[in-house]
């Protein structure tokens, strides 16, 4: 498993890279790869998404500069922004999509643990929850039985950008960061070294770092 910290990417030029990167992981002119992030404030809307979760209007919206984007995972509506370490696995699937997820929500929990924050996957309620408060989101998308996307984890976002939505529509249950709970939260590249290295234990292979320059990504990268 390749991996880079790209530092604060676009979302559309994030999912760009994955799709590409994805082609050429299907005909084996790539290593499955994980790109470890930062968004700019973006609402994305997944394929189950509902309009009624999208609580703020367009105007606000825009005093806010949060952008409104249609993506190709699974699940509802999700906010993005900066502080928040998102993790986009491009790797075959092992077994199901099920499992899939639940070796990425693994991952995050194992992270969490060693920060001291007791967490937990929850199937009902997909993502990676601290009591009754959401601090991992996690979706994907399958072609050619290789997975995009993958989770979002709040480390320091500032959390009143998800009063714009209904976080994952799921009325009555809250969010939360690593900010949040501690008081502090350590800087998004050093833990994307520390995601890097569980997903690595969860889906047992060897991460390898490489620069967010390297020729993997910057042929993904030419047709942006």
């Amino acid at each position: 498993m390749e991996w880079a910290w790209l530092g604060r990417v676009a979302y559309a030029k994030a999912a760009r890279l994955q799709e590409d990167l994805r082609d050429r992981v299907a005909v084996g002119k790539a290593s499955e790869t994980l790109l470890l992030l930062e968004h700019e404030p973006v609402i994305t809307l997944g394929r189950n998404a509902s309009m009624a979760n999208l609580l703020a209007s367009p105007q606000r919206l825009r005093e806010d500069a949060v952008a409104v984007v249609r993506a190709s995972r699974g699940g509802d509506v999700t906010f993005h922004g900066p502080g928040q370490l998102v993790g986009y696995p491009v790797f075959r699937l092992r077994r199901g999509v099920r499992a899939h997820v639940r070796e990425m929500a693994s991952a995050i929990v194992s992270v969490l643990d060693n920060l001291g924050i007791a967490s937990e996957w929850r199937e009902s309620t997909p993502g990676v929850w601290v009591g009754p408060d959401k601090i991992c989101a996690i979706g994907v998308h399958v072609r050619h039985r290789i997975a995009i996307h993958g989770f979002a984890l709040n480390v320091n976002i500032d959390l009143a950008g998800f009063d714009h939505i209904v976080p994952c529509g799921l009325r009555g249950l809250g969010v939360t960061s690593v900010q949040a709970i501690l008081g502090s939260a350590p800087e998004l590249s050093s833990l994307a070294d520390k995601v890097a290295e569980s997903l690595g234990r969860s889906f047992a292979v060897l991460p390898v770092k490489i620069s967010a320059s390297s020729s993997q990504l910057q042929i993904a990268n030419k047709n942006l």
